[in-house]
């Protein structure tokens, strides 16, 4: 990537039909490989992102206990240190056996760093993958570049576009 773009020109656009599928695929990948005969304990989403992948994952695998954990790592479009704002109830998490923790992405892997070392066997599912994150993750769907700037639904608005070539 050049070293004069911004991160949003090389850009992945997701729609909502498409985290929905991607969302479905991952718990298809995630069913019957839970450490309990094959079922998950719960689903804890990591705030913002991870809500809608994981309620899509909670329906799928007919897991009621969905719980969130909030970690805050961006400031926009600009990496910041990840601190936890808002964790699950201890009782539950334990050591994280049994749970799956689901985030839409992982990017640097900073985020899903510091929740590992809060539940060191929950079982890590993102929805897309970027390489230096992937050694953080333990089940993905898709894999994008390091460059790739990803636009989620939640974060877009419909609008106007100019055509190309004029009116």
């Amino acid at each position: 990537m050049s070293e004069n773009r911004l991160p949003h020109e090389k850009g992945f656009h997701i729609s909502w039909d498409q985290i929905h599928r991607d969302s479905r695929a991952l718990a298809w990948r995630l069913d019957g490989h839970g450490p309990d005969d094959g079922a998950w304990r719960a689903v804890v989403a990591i705030t913002r992102g991870g809500m809608a992948p994981a309620m899509i994952a909670a329906r799928e695998l007919d897991i009621r206990t969905v719980d969130t954990i909030s970690i805050k790592s961006y400031d926009h479009q600009s990496q910041s240190e990840a601190r936890v704002l808002k964790k699950p109830d201890d009782k539950l998490m334990g050591d994280g056996t049994g749970i799956l923790i689901i985030d839409d992405l992982v990017d640097s892997g900073k985020t899903l760093e510091v929740v590992r070392e809060l539940y060191p066997n929950a079982h890590f599912a993102t929805v897309y993958a970027k390489p230096k994150g992937r050694p953080q993750v333990d089940t993905f769907i898709t894999e994008v570049s390091q460059d790739t700037w990803i636009f989620f639904p939640w974060d877009m608005a419909l609008q106007y576009v100019e055509p190309y070539r004029g009116n």
